[in-house]
C-alpha cells in the first residue's frame, strides 16, 4: 500500500485517528464505565466522567479531548517509530513480499501490529490511569498492564483485522488514487 515515507506517515496518521477513538471510547465504556458510574452513582458514563471533573491521569482530571490528544500522539508516536517498521520486518520474516498473496501478506502486517502496539499501549495506559491515590505499587502496575492486555487485544485484534484497517485502506487508496495507478503502470 504505502510506497513512500510521505504515505506511511498518512496511513498511519488515518489509523491512529480512528484507533484512539475506538480505543478510548471502549475504554472509557466497556472496561472502565461500570466502575466510573458506581463511583459517582450516576447511570451514565459521560455524566459520571463529568461529576469526577475528567478521566483521572497521573491522579488528577483531565478532560476526555485531552485525553483522545494524550493517546494520539503518543500511539502515532509509538506507529511510526516501532510499530509499522518492526511490524513489516516481522511479516517479512514469515512471508516474501513478492511472492506472498497481497490481503494474507497485510493480515501479516496487522496481527504483527496489533501484537506489538497492544501491549506497549495498554502499558501507557495501564500507567497513565494507575490509581495514585491509593500508593504506588509495581506489582499494581504490572497486574492493571496484564488485566489491559487480556482487554484490549480480542478488541483490538478483530476491530483492526475486520473494521479499521480495511476502512483506512479504502480512504487511503482514494486519497492516493492517482500514485497508486501510476505505481501500477510501472510495476506492469
Amino acid at each position: 500500500m504505502p510506497r513512500n515515507q510521505f504515505q506511511r506517515m498518512v496511513f498511519a496518521f488515518i489509523t491512529v485517528v480512528i484507533t484512539v477513538h475506538a480505543y478510548v471510547f471502549y475504554s472509557l465504556y466497556v472496561i472502565h464505565g461500570n466502575m466510573f458510574m458506581n463511583l459517582t452513582g450516576e447511570t451514565g458514563v459521560i455524566a459520571a466522567i463529568n461529576k469526577m471533573g475528567g478521566v483521572p491521569v497521573f491522579g488528577k482530571p483531565v478532560p476526555i479531548w485531552a485525553i483522545i490528544l494524550i493517546e494520539f500522539v503518543l500511539a502515532y508516536t509509538l506507529e511510526v517509530l516501532l510499530g509499522s517498521p518492526l511490524s513489516f520486518k516481522l511479516a517479512c520474516k514469515n512471508f516474501d513480499p513478492r511472492t506472498t498473496h497481497p490481503v494474507l501478506f497485510e493480515t501479516a502486517i496487522i496481527c504483527a501490529t496489533v501484537g506489538i502496539m497492544c501491549p506497549v499501549m495498554s502499558f501507557i495506559a495501564a500507567f497513565l490511569y494507575y490509581n495514585y491515590q491509593a500508593g504506588f505499587n509495581m506489582w499494581t502496575l504490572l497486574a492493571e498492564w496484564l488485566k489491559l492486555v487480556c482487554f484490549n487485544f480480542p478488541f483490538a485484534f478483530f476491530t483492526q483485522l475486520f473494521f479499521i484497517q480495511p476502512f483506512v485502506r479504502t480512504v487511503f487508496k482514494s486519497i492516493f488514487a492517482k500514485d497508486i495507478k501510476k505505481a501500477q503502470k510501472i510495476d506492469n
